[in-house]
């Protein structure tokens, strides 16, 4: 794959139905955080999960597979209102096929975000290859499209917002904050 025009993603983008994200890299900046008793502890980033939410408002789903299993990815999904998670599968491709049975949809209706080797068995397939500024170099290369933020950073909000203007629906997203109330 290689980076496409501006115009050629817009077109993929549009016809997206489901994004699905990575976690460590792409949700999280890609640090594993263990406290001194082992607790596992990650970041994420407040523009991601809002740019999560108006994605999903807009009629697009959003899904996670990641490699690691982790309570704090169960709570931020719940939190964020993604049903479609599936952990611990290093074998991205086929947790992604039973994702579908679930949430039935062409492979060129699929986004993924990703950025290390484990992520490219889904984003060489999928319509949509997206990956952060700071991905593998290997990943960056096969990615159709890559976020100026790294990950963990705003780069997933960079990638709802692609989506979103693709398939024109940020600018009414964006008006709903945008309305005001008449001063008293």
């Amino acid at each position: 794959m290689k980076h496409l025009s501006l115009e050629d993603i817009h077109r993929k983008a549009a016809q997206i139905k489901l994004l699905l994200l990575d976690v460590d890299g792409v949700m999280t900046d890609g640090r594993l955080y263990f406290s001194n008793d082992g607790q596992e502890m990650k970041t994420f980033n407040t523009l991601d999960g809002h740019g999560i939410k108006m994605l999903r408002r807009s009629g697009v789903e959003v899904g996670i597979i990641t490699g690691r299993t982790s309570q704090l990815v169960a709570k931020r999904a719940a939190d964020l209102g993604i049903s479609l998670l599936i952990q611990g599968r290093e074998d991205k491709f086929t947790a992604l096929e039973e994702m579908r049975a679930t949430f039935p949809c062409e492979l060129d209706q699929i986004a993924f975000m990703g950025d290390d080797y484990p992520d490219l068995t889904v984003m060489c397939r999928v319509g949509l290859a997206l990956t952060v500024q700071n991905g593998h170099p290997a990943v960056v290369e096969r990615a159709h499209w890559q976020s100026a933020a790294r990950g963990g950073e705003g780069a997933v909000r960079e990638a709802c917002d692609l989506i979103m203007q693709a398939q024109g629906t940020y600018d009414a997203a964006l008006q709903a904050y945008l309305r005001t109330q008449p001063h008293a």
